[in-house]
């Protein structure tokens, strides 16, 4: 019994072990926010033009063995189905530049229960971390960049209705509107991370008069 009981120590003892090694080693960066912009406001070269913008700050930061997806979501067009940012990003968890964790699943990410919704995700200013390890400015910083690109509802999904809210799914730098979301979570009565508000027009000022920058979030889906 002896023996056995030693064996049993032993073994919860390596156990322990190997799980205090893993949870000391830093989690590789399956999420970011963009530090720079593309450059044409709401103009991101479609989903595909956004997508390697995350690709290319995500390999400049070192990152490598990702895919990348920018968190988007595309209205219906004639011939085109509508394209949502949530259905584009894999299935979690992800962690930020620095290893953090930002959130288990969809599930958690959007709140999609009540408990869940209650509860919240890891993402807010402190951790929406850009490719390189940098909090992103939000109220009371200047300038204040807190809007981020996403065309979303608040559950990750496309807009059903006539408006535009994709800058004409991510090719206008004139005409349109986009909704955006706060990465700090703070502002205009709004927490949402992906769903506060709508932006003025499409035009890298117009992004920038509504307390943004162009920037959008990417996530790892593997």
């Amino acid at each position: 019994m002896k023996k056995a009981g030693a064996v049993a120590a032993l073994t919860v003892s390596l156990l322990s072990g190997v799980y205090v090694a893993y949870a000391g080693q830093q989690m590789p960066m399956s999420f970011f926010v963009t530090s720079v912009s593309v450059g044409k406001g709401g103009d991101l070269g479609g989903l595909a033009g956004a997508d390697a913008h995350c690709a290319m700050l995500a390999q400049a930061a070192g990152s490598t063995g990702k895919i990348w997806r920018a968190y988007l979501s595309t209205q219906a067009r004639p011939g085109q189905p509508a394209v949502n940012a949530r259905d584009r990003i894999g299935q979690g968890p992800w962690y930020n530049s620095k290893g953090q964790p930002i959130s288990q699943n969809q599930a958690e990410l959007h709140g999609d229960t009540l408990e869940m919704a209650q509860r919240g995700s890891d993402l807010y200013k402190q951790s929406a971390l850009n490719e390189k390890g940098v909090v992103v400015n939000g109220v009371g910083d200047t300038p204040n960049m807190h809007d981020v690109l996403t065309g979303s509802q608040l559950d990750g999904r496309a807009y059903t209705d006539n408006m535009d809210h994709t800058c004409n799914n991510w090719t206008s730098s004139g005409m349109g509107s986009a909704q955006v979301g706060h990465s700090d979570r703070s502002g205009g009565g709004s927490t949402s991370w992906n769903s506060a508000h709508a932006s003025r027009g499409c035009s890298q000022q117009d992004l920038v008069g509504t307390g943004g920058a162009g920037l959008f979030y990417c996530f790892a889906i593997n």
